[in-house]
């Protein structure tokens, strides 16, 4: 039989043959490197004439490379292009420059004849030039002399304008003008095909004569449209079928940037039409850059035909939706608008290529979220609107559910926003419902093509006769169509997106449904209690199924916790209705808590049901007209029974949660009692009560025990401090004496046990406050008395190696000993130089940091022995 090491074992073996792999891999690089630096040639030191190619060195170049053969001797390399280029570059400009300056400065010094001459022949001498200097292979000198041809070209007309037509309208001269010198430079270019720059400059002229004609004529902003369109669909003409990358990408530039503008010049008209007849005149021109798009689309690339579907799209539904648009009103537009997004969906089936199909479908999904962004923000006032009852609780119930948000937003502009998110909750729904036929139309979408056919879903296991898209529809993609396969997401969690946005939007439908009809008040507070009630049988029966993590559990998870909170600020209004609320809140959580078998949703309905008690329980201090710091103890009544649920939860995930939970109710009541002293007192040796009730149970113990201490401890120094007692030694010696001995007599029992836990309550119960009344006693016996206590306290702790002596002893000792030397050092302060204590801070930094490593041992040092310390 084989022998199988167990997984340590084998981790070790593997750790021990990869540092042997690594320490082998150093030796042949260091020995690599050292033959490099052997082959490479050193500066010559012999007669003259020294070559060290003649010996066989390789010559200088890229490490390793091959060696030339002996006598060879390499060509010295040319200067670099980049230089030859910055050369070029600057030569062009200098002649532009001097162009200008002549036609700008000198051109009236000369006649109408010596002006034709000078301009003729320079241009003409820089358009024959470059073709001179191709035959002589200077392509890149020819370059910079087409630059210059295309300038003088420029000043050729603003020459011809200025001279010869002068009275001539400036946008229809230039309309023509860029429309001759886009026609020559692309014959030019053509014929010199060598050239780079001619076929791109004559695109870039050529997006200009039917904007410039239109805008000569005086055209309204419709005909600009469509002569903007119009250049658009030549760009695209030259980007599909041009010549060189550079002019296509001009043209993809160009016809973006046209393109664009036609369809805001569209949406805008459209948009602001009168009706729907004059709706319909910029529709057309949207309906014809969509169909051009969708042109344009069929034979581009991928990126290209997605981005022709995305603008096909959107710019139909702009054309259809803009027409019903027009007839309604300012708060129903959004829904034509979505009703037509919806229906361009359809083009998966319309048979489209397929990318351009994703991009028209990614266009309706734009539509979609697009009408949600607009009426999410009305959903969120209603959520968050109840806030403002924060200021005036019990008020008085309000006439209806707007009068309750205290929100001034439109409404009445806003009364689509529910019948815009029931739609999308109602198809998001459908989807979740009728899956597989969602996956059979999306099939062809989303299978992947092969690279030999480019059918999609050849060759890939589920494709044929399955409604799969793409393979592992149910789970992780990839398997079978490669190891690089890049992941999609899975069905089901697809799936269940759709039915977590589906039951989000639904339930805020209700919502707005609610404040756009102004319901009741009453009948607001019912229905959002029972929309709470209903995400928590959702997220109970979907935990409970073994789908506690899917994504309609947890969103209907989410929203019963929002709900909750926002219908327990609406009902803040009233007192009958914040005690309806906030009881029916606790029970139904509390029952979901019960009934749940997740551990985290337990947890969270556990967690809520606790806060909501809480609050009931401030509601009965107010209905009483209990001060706060009188309500206090009563807000401890919920953090009690979070002590005996623990108790009889024990070990159980939840009762973490839910005491943490009673701990911060604790909390809270210690808040509302700090401006009365004698109940803070109160209210702090009853936290010291509860947590020492948890402290019963070992789990607890370590922290609860500890924290009882202090609470208690806490409890007697407020106490003390409220009655004005100026000898609280009285008080706390009869408790420290009894206190030290049953520590005596607990480490006797048991020498392992903390002096902490054994010593340290009676010592702090008589030190600590003992320090606070030194530092404000102007006597010198206390402070005296003080001080020789903790240094025996100290001394003891050192002499038996207990760590509370030590620790409790030394810093009372070190404070009190500060508060004594304190007018000394401060009258020392003001004597010194002013200079002299910044200077000393800074030696005994500069001392720090130079000895840094050994204070560090020291620390260490230090800790290791309190550690050991009992």
């Amino acid at each position: 039989m084989e022998h199988v090491p167990p997984p340590a074992e084998e981790l070790a073996r593997l750790d021990r043959e990869l540092a042997e792999l690594d320490a082998r891999r150093a030796q042949l690089l260091t020995r690599r490197a050292w033959l490099l630096a052997a082959l490479r040639p050193t500066a010559p030191t012999a007669a003259p004439g020294w070559n060290p190619s003649a010996w066989g060195a390789p010559p200088p170049g890229r490490p390793g490379a091959p060696a030339q053969p002996w006598g060879y001797v390499p060509k010295q390399p040319s200067a670099p292009r980049s230089a030859q280029n910055v050369l070029l570059t600057l030569g062009g400009l200098l002649l532009t420059v001097a162009a200008v300056a002549f036609t700008l400065v000198s051109w009236g010094s000369m006649g109408i004849g010596g002006r034709s001459a000078v301009l003729a022949a320079v241009t003409l001498g820089a358009l024959i030039a470059p073709a001179v200097l191709l035959r002589r292979g200077l392509a890149a000198t020819a370059e910079a002399l087409t630059a210059l041809a295309l300038v003088l070209t420029l000043l050729d007309v603003y020459a011809v304008h200025a001279v010869a037509a002068p009275d001539t309208d400036g946008l229809g001269f230039t309309a023509v003008a860029s429309a001759v010198l886009a026609v020559l430079w692309a014959a030019y270019g053509l014929a010199l095909g060598k050239l780079r720059l001619p076929l791109p400059a004559a695109v870039v002229l050529a997006q200009w004569p039917l904007l410039f004609w239109a805008w000569a004529a005086g055209a309204p902003a419709l005909v600009v449209g469509w002569a903007l369109l119009a250049t658009a669909v030549l760009d695209g003409v030259i980007a599909l079928w041009g010549k060189g990358s550079g002019v296509r990408v001009t043209a993809c530039v160009g016809g973006s940037a046209m393109g664009f503008s036609a369809l805001m010049v569209g949406l805008a008209l459209s948009t602001t039409a009168s009706g729907p007849l004059g709706a319909a005149a910029p529709g057309a021109l949207l309906l014809a850059a969509a169909a051009a798009a969708l042109a344009g689309a069929w034979r581009a690339p991928k990126g290209f035909a997605r981005t022709g579907g995305v603008v096909a799209g959107l710019a139909a539904v702009a054309a259809v939706g803009g027409v019903p648009a027009a007839a309604l009103s300012d708060g129903w537009r959004v829904l034509a608008y979505l009703l037509c997004g919806l229906a361009v969906a359809g083009a998966v089936r319309a048979g489209l290529p397929r990318d351009a199909a994703r991009g028209v479908l990614a266009a309706s999904g734009a539509v979609v979220a697009g009408a949600l962004v607009w009426a999410l923000p009305s959903l969120a006032a209603v959520l968050l609107g109840p806030v403002t009852l924060l200021s005036d609780v019990w008020a008085g119930s309000p006439g209806g559910f707007r009068s309750a948000l205290g929100s001034t937003l439109p409404w009445s502009e806003l009364a689509a926003a529910p019948v815009v998110l029931a739609l999308v909750a109602g198809l998001l729904g459908s989807a979740y419902r009728w899956w597989p036929s969602v996956v059979r139309i999306a099939a062809p979408l989303a299978a992947p093509r092969t690279a030999d056919t480019g059918t999609p879903g050849a060759g890939v296991p589920g494709a044929a006769g399955a409604a799969a898209p793409w393979p592992g529809w149910s789970g992780w993609s990839g398997a079978g169509v490669g190891a690089g396969a890049r992941r999609r997401p899975s069905g089901a969690a697809l799936r269940g997106a759709a039915g977590a946005g589906a039951l989000a939007l639904g339930w805020g439908a209700l919502l707005l449904a609610g404040v756009v009809l102004d319901v009741p008040y009453a009948v607001a507070v019912a229905g959002e209690t029972a929309l709470v009630g209903g995400l928590l049988a959702l997220a109970v029966r979907g935990a409970g199924s073994g789908r506690g993590a899917s994504a309609v559990p947890v969103t209907a998870l989410v929203g019963a916790v929002s709900g909750a909170v926002s219908v327990g600020l609406l009902s803040l209004a009233s007192e009958g209705a914040a005690y309806a609320v906030f009881g029916a809140l606790t029970v139904l959580f509390a029952g979901a808590a019960f009934r749940v078998g997740a551990e985290v949703p337990r947890a969270v309905f556990a967690v809520a049901s606790v806060v909501w008690g809480t609050v009931l329980t401030g509601f009965a201090g107010r209905s009483l007209d209990l001060d706060p710091h009188e309500a206090a103890p009563l807000v401890l009544l919920v953090p009690a029974l979070t002590v005996l649920l623990g108790a009889r939860l024990r070990r159980n995930p939840v009762a973490l949660p839910v005491e943490l939970t009673g701990a911060l109710g604790a909390l809270v009541a210690v808040g509302l009692a700090v401006t009365d002293a004698p109940f803070l007192a109160l209210v702090l040796a009853l936290c010291g009560v509860l947590a020492a009730g948890a402290a019963v149970r070992p789990e607890r113990r370590p922290v609860a025990g500890y924290l009882a201490a202090a609470l208690f401890v806490l409890a007697t120094w407020v106490r003390l401090a409220a009655s004005e007692v100026s000898f609280p030694e009285a008080y706390t010696l009869p408790v420290t004496v009894p206190a030290l001995v049953v520590g005596v007599l607990r480490r006797r029992g048991d020498p392992e046990a903390s002096s902490w836990t054994a010593y340290g309550p009676g010592l702090a119960a008589t030190l600590l406050p003992s320090l606070a009344v030194a530092w404000t006693d102007t006597d010198w016996l206390r402070p005296l008395l003080l001080g020789v206590a903790a240094l025996v306290i100290t001394l003891l702790g050192a002499r038996y190696r207990l760590q509370a002596l030590l620790v409790l002893g030394g810093v009372v000792l070190a404070l009190d000993g500060l508060h004594e030397l304190a007018p000394y050092v401060a009258q020392v302060a003001g004597a010194l130089p002013r200079w002299l204590p910044p200077a000393l801070a800074g030696l005994l930094l500069l001392v720090v940091g130079a000895t840094y490593e050994q204070r560090l041992r020291d620390a260490r040092r230090l800790k290791d022995a309190l550690g050991r310390m009992r």
